[in-house]
């Protein structure tokens, strides 16, 4: 019998991550089933032939002509195999740029396309959503919000829930993380997270370490504490501490150890995105912030469709966390929102429930949920051979 072959595009770390989950489930309940496409080192662990490397798909800003004409030929290379021999179904995993186009041809061709992991559409160019309804047969969304807004716009669509929220522990030991990092057990503890790429660290370093001082001023017995994903953003932050007047902060600076920092901490002042999740997971009172440059603010400012910027809001639906965005987002008001939590305990601890509530919402054993899903688009008479092979394999 013929196995069952999928084809699978990731475009980026998390995005191989998540198609490893992805691909591990389905082969717990497809045993026969193969994988091909564009895969990062733990999609090749798991099995997946990688047709074209994946980082070839990674743009950075206003890169070379050259390097955008070359993922447009891997597109067309990948569009013109997969239809020239289709596979059972298509995984399009993030990466919206690159994958909506591929599906869109894929779909026309007959074949069955899934996109894992909702693009912002409903934050941003929402015209998108026409080119989603014709690309996509069934949507995986992170988030329960994506999956009410993909329904309303007549989009086939599965909340499966998020893979960190099933990776991040319910309970955290506070006490253990400190003497895991060596963070004093009798202070305050401030985790900052300024941002994990260099752009983020040249708009918020400076402001995150005037925030630190006003904070300090004010607490002495604060300790900060700050983990940086490269040796680039480590040094940019560092490099903001040197230049900054006064005597030396009590903080600690470290590689990698986010998650880890976040748990130690009291109170989590980051930039929005990912940390926040995270911070969010970790059920730690936060506040968020986050500065793009003026130009990028007076372009994208018309294309906005949302209240709110953080996840954590997005999720709750009102303003849970305080977030203060471009000029709003200054030492000042961002120290006044953590002194406040300093200075109420109770709304800090508020806070964190919710928070606490939101990670189980999330925590839905998102692989499981996602292979599911996808094996009930094969065919029926595919998924039956599916079985007859297992049970005979047994």
């Amino acid at each position: 019998m013929k196995p069952i072959r999928i084809g699978i595009v990731a475009g980026e770390v998390s995005g191989d991550m998540l198609a490893a989950g992805l691909i591990r489930e389905l082969k717990r309940r497809l045993p026969d089933v193969s994988f091909e496409g564009i895969a990062g080192p733990q999609m090749q662990a798991e099995g997946c032939v990688s047709l074209f490397p994946m980082d070839a798909l990674t743009v950075m800003g206003f890169e070379a002509f050259d390097r955008v004409l070359r993922i447009l030929d891997i597109r067309r290379q990948l569009a013109r195999r997969f239809t020239q021999d289709p596979p059972d179904i298509f995984i399009g995993v993030d990466a919206p740029d690159f994958n909506l186009g591929l599906e869109q041809k894929l779909r026309a061709a007959g074949v069955c396309t899934v996109h894992y992991v909702s693009p912002t559409v409903w934050a941003w160019r929402r015209w998108r959503i026409h080119k989603i309804r014709r690309a996509v047969d069934h949507m995986l969304t992170l988030f329960p919000f994506e999956e009410n807004y993909y329904r309303e716009h007549g989009v086939p669509v599965t909340f499966v829930g998020h893979p960190l929220a099933d990776a991040i522990p319910l309970r955290q030991d506070q006490a253990g993380t400190r003497r895991k990092l060596q963070l004093p057990l009798d202070k305050t503890i401030i985790a900052l997270l300024p941002g994990s790429r260099r752009g983020e660290l040249k708009r918020h370093a400076d402001l995150f370490v005037e925030t630190a001082r006003w904070l300090h001023a004010r607490h002495p017995r604060i300790h900060f504490v700050a983990p940086f994903a490269t040796e680039q953003t480590m040094q940019a932050f560092e490099q903001a501490l040197a230049r900054s007047a006064g005597s030396p902060l009590p903080i600690t600076v470290t590689l990698g150890n986010s998650r880890e920092a976040m748990a130690a901490s009291d109170i989590v002042l980051c930039a929005s995105g990912t940390a926040a999740l995270e911070a969010a997971l970790i059920g730690k009172p936060m506040v968020v912030t986050y500065r793009i440059s003026w130009w990028s603010s007076l372009l994208i400012r018309p294309m906005l469709h949302v209240k709110f910027y953080s996840l954590p809001n997005h999720l709750a639906g009102h303003e849970l966390v305080p977030e203060y965005i471009q000029s709003d987002a200054t030492p000042e008001n961002l120290g006044r929102a953590i002194d406040r939590l300093l200075a109420n305990p109770h709304e800090a601890e508020a806070m964190s429930d919710d928070l606490k509530a939101m990670h189980r919402a999330l925590r839905r054993r998102a692989d499981v949920r996602a292979a599911q899903a996808v094996i009930a688009l094969l065919p029926a008479e595919t998924r039956r051979r599916s079985k007859t092979q297992r049970r005979g394999g047994e």
